[in-house]
Formats: structure tokens, C-alpha cells, sequence
């Protein structure tokens, strides 16, 4: 990575009474890179983006954004700063189509006010327009420009899953947080998502994700932060995971080797 990073987390821990979820952990991600968090089942990964994303305030440590640091600030805030994220369960709005859907996602770029909208000012109209562009291009982008108009219930769950990115997107971020985008996912379905994954990162588009699937993975992420009970026990790339023995006997297992081995070429 070279440059100053986009984020950076320094010290930072969660407790929750006397249980520690996340215990002085630190990472950088910089821009543009995809970076994964993984780590067995209350290993601390989710609390972590929880953390990064303003929904849970650190008990200690500090999260820095570009420099700026966005520790205790509102989640609201956090996201107008750039910072935006997906969910492990898939959140449309029910009987809206995929356009009005994703058109919420750019909810703070809008500049008009309550009285503008009302009187439907020809700026706001404009600036609908626009928006609403915007909105079929992403949806084109992760691949569902054949549903340009359907209701979300007409989707499939792999289908949703790209929904949520393109709503996230719509945001402009200057990071993407996506929480195990691909649990659920058939096979082609992860491929398509491995190549809009890397195509948002080769747009300039921080992307740090939480993933299970070791498979989809190891050849995506260019760094791997791992978590075991909350605390950091390897980082690097794929191949100096797989050649980590306390990764290995803490979470992967031997079959991680096999996958290090030819995973950056996938």
C-alpha cells in the first residue's frame, strides 16, 4: 500500500459489560484496495464493521477516514463522509422497483429542501431526473438492467445481494463495507460478484468485506485481516495467510494451503 491509508483503525476495542467482542485491534485499508475480515463464528468481525460504521461507539482505540478521525460520530455522518456498507441479510423496500430502491441510496446527495420538494421546483424535478439516470446506470452496473423496473419481490436472493451494492453505490462512497456478500450466492453468481467487486476497487472504490466463503476469497482480496475471539491474529495476502500456522490451526484448517497456493491467480 503505498500512500496514507483511507482508513485507519488504531487500538480499538468494544466491551460489552464483561465480555470483550473486539480487543485492540489495528488496520489500514487503503484506496482503492479490497480488504477481507474473516474469522470463525463471534470471532468479533460484524461488531468490527459495526464499529467502523458509526452503529456501535469503541470503548476504546480510535477510526480515522482519510485522516479525519469518525470515532463516535453518528452513523448518518459517517456515511455523508463517504463510508457506506451492506447488511448479511438482504433489506429491500418492499413494492418499490429496483430504480426506487437504489434512488434512496442517493437520499444525501439531494439538495433541495422540504418547501422545494413540495412546491416541485423545476431544480428538483432536474436534480430527480438526474438521480433517477444515476440509479438505471448502477443498476446496469451489477448486472440488473433486465429488471430495471420489477418490484424487488420479483428477485432472487443472489439478485438482491446485487441490489444492495448498487444501493450502496448510489451513495458515492469512498468505501464499500459488504458483510458476507456471498452467502447464499450460486456459483455463477459468485463469480459475477467477484467481478464487480473488483471492478468497484478499479474504480477507486475502497472495499473492505466480512466473507466465510474461502473459495470466492483468497483470490479477491489483495490483503486478509484475521480475528479469533476478537483479537488479530494474522494479516497479509492470501498466500502469507495460508502460510500462517496460527491462522491454520485457529481457523482455516490444511485445506487453506491448497487454496493459497493458486488462489491469486483464480
Amino acid at each position: 500500500m503505498s500512500g496514507p491509508p483511507l482508513i485507519r483503525v488504531s487500538g480499538l476495542s468494544k466491551r460489552f459489560g464483561g465480555l470483550t467482542a473486539v480487543e485492540d485491534l489495528s488496520f489500514d485499508v487503503g484506496h482503492g484496495e479490497i480488504l477481507a475480515v474473516i474469522g470463525p463464528n463471534g470471532a468479533g468481525k460484524t461488531t468490527t464493521f459495526n464499529l467502523i460504521t458509526g452503529m456501535l461507539t469503541p470503548t476504546t482505540g480510535q477510526i480515522e477516514l482519510d485522516g479525519q478521525r469518525i470515532d463516535g460520530l453518528p452513523v448518518h455522518r459517517i456515511a455523508a463522509l463517504g463510508m457506506l456498507r451492506t447488511f448479511q441479510h438482504n433489506m429491500p423496500f418492499a413494492g418499490m422497483s429496483l430504480t426506487d430502491n437504489v434512488m434512496i441510496g442517493a437520499h444525501r446527495r439531494f439538495s433541495a429542501s422540504v418547501v422545494d420538494i413540495l412546491l416541485q421546483r423545476s431544480h428538483v424535478l432536474a436534480e430527480e431526473k438526474q438521480t433517477r439516470a444515476r440509479a438505471a446506470e448502477l443498476i446496469d452496473f451489477v448486472g440488473l438492467g433486465h429488471h430495471l423496473h420489477a418490484d424487488v419481490t420479483t428477485l432472487s436472493f443472489g439478485e438482491g445481494r446485487l441490489l444492495e451494492i448498487a444501493r450502496a453505490l448510489a451513495g458515492d462512497p469512498r468505501v464499500i463495507l459488504l458483510d458476507e456478500p456471498a452467502a447464499g450466492l450460486t456459483a455463477s453468481e459468485v463469480k459475477r460478484l467477484s467481478t464487480l467487486i473488483r471492478t468497484i476497487a478499479a474504480n477507486g472504490v475502497s472495499v473492505l468485506l466480512i466473507e466465510h466463503d474461502m473459495h470466492f476469497l483468497m483470490p479477491l482480496a489483495e490483503r486478509i485481516v484475521v480475528l479469533n475471539f476478537g483479537r488479530k491474529i494474522g494479516e497479509g495476502t492470501s498466500q502469507e495467510i495460508a502460510a500462517n500456522t496460527a491462522v491454520v490451526e485457529a481457523y482455516l484448517g490444511s485445506s487453506i494451503n491448497q487454496l493459497g497456493q493458486g488462489g491469486a491467480h483464480a
